[in-house]
């Protein structure tokens, strides 16, 4: 199978024009992203930085969005996390819930150096697991004016308790750690990494929906690119062990700028973004710029690529508004 535009899940439009970059995070790893740019732009932008979903790729659905703002007259730039895509880092196919976090930080970095954005005027939006991730960072880097988040997965949760905290106690815990750490041996000893697989191919029949979703994404011409992990051979199975013990969003309620989260009303993993918020906003001073958008009927891959389902508008709106 081959990706349905050059190397891309989407198409570009004529107002757009697209730039390869390269730029490096504050661990010394070299990121590459797609730029990208209106060309009837005049003066200093607005700049959001686009990543996610966890393990796709600038190619997918970070490239999308970022092409639509641009169409909107941002500039927006799409990028690989460390250690996947055309990205730096090794070992290859690894997840890092601090590095990845450094890498919107790097994003913001890179643009607030470039002579055409405005410095002031910096957001960010995480796709899936790296909503999470832009959480977290919007936390740490207060150069972060805005912050969107959309079909949000934390990872740290899923990883330390399971889909809907089933596994939520010390003994599923200490199991999932004796395995990961059984195969950290093993990798060692063949001088390579064990991968986990991407999106299960072919589908069994009794497999859950949200895996069926998955599969119509990134194992169809709809979603699929070549460098796209989901798509492929996926992550190296021992790439969660650090999202096991280190939640990442513990510290989301002092978080003082604008965030929007966004999620569909049918997806598996929207209880992800209720709680976030809900965590975020409890006893917070800084609650009255924070919004939760829950998309009617929308199911967790909606907000991938379907242009008539993701709120652009409103995606427009928010960061016109707060990046100011």
């Amino acid at each position: 199978m081959h990706s349905r535009y050059h190397g891309y899940s989407f198409p570009m439009r004529d107002t757009v024009a697209r730039e390869k970059v390269r730029f490096h995070n504050r661990y010394g790893i070299q990121l590459a992203g797609d730029l990208y740019l209106p060309k009837e732009a005049e003066g200093k932008l607005a700049a959001v930085a686009v990543a996610g979903p966890f393990g796709a790729v600038k190619e997918q659905c970070a490239g999308l969005y970022a092409e639509e703002l641009a169409s909107r007259g941002f500039a927006a730039l799409a990028f690989d996390p460390s250690f996947i895509g055309e990205s730096g880092g090794e070992a290859r196919n690894v997840a890092s819930p601090d590095i990845n976090t450094e890498d919107f930080s790097a994003a913001v970095d890179f643009l607030s150096t470039r002579d055409f954005v405005d410095r002031e005027k910096i957001g960010i939006l995480g796709i899936c697991g790296f909503g999470g991730m832009a959480l977290n960072a919007a936390a740490m880097d207060t150069r972060i004016k805005a912050t969107v988040t959309s079909t949000m997965y934390d990872m740290t949760r899923v990883n330390a308790k399971g889909y809907f905290d089933a596994a939520d106690n010390a003994d599923a815990r200490y199991e999932t750690k004796k395995s990961l750490n059984a195969q950290r041996t093993e990798d060692y000893k063949n001088g390579a990494y064990a991968r986990a697989g991407g999106v299960v191919d072919p589908l069994p029949e009794d497999v859950p929906f949200f895996v069926k979703d998955y599969y119509d994404y990134y194992k169809t011409e709809r979603g699929y690119t070549e460098r796209s992990l989901n798509s492929n051979d996926g992550w190296n199975v021992t790439s969660s062990l650090s999202f096991l013990n280190m939640p990442i969003l513990h510290y989301s309620s002092e978080i003082r700028s604008a965030v929007l989260m966004i999620h569909g009303e049918k997806a598996h993993s929207c209880y992800f973004s209720r709680d976030a918020y809900a965590d975020m906003v409890k006893d917070s001073p800084y609650a009255d710029n924070k919004e939760l958008l829950i998309i009617p009927g929308a199911v967790h891959t909606d907000l991938y690529d379907r242009k008539e389902i993701i709120p652009f508008e409103k995606i427009e709106q928010f960061f016109h508004e707060n990046l100011k």
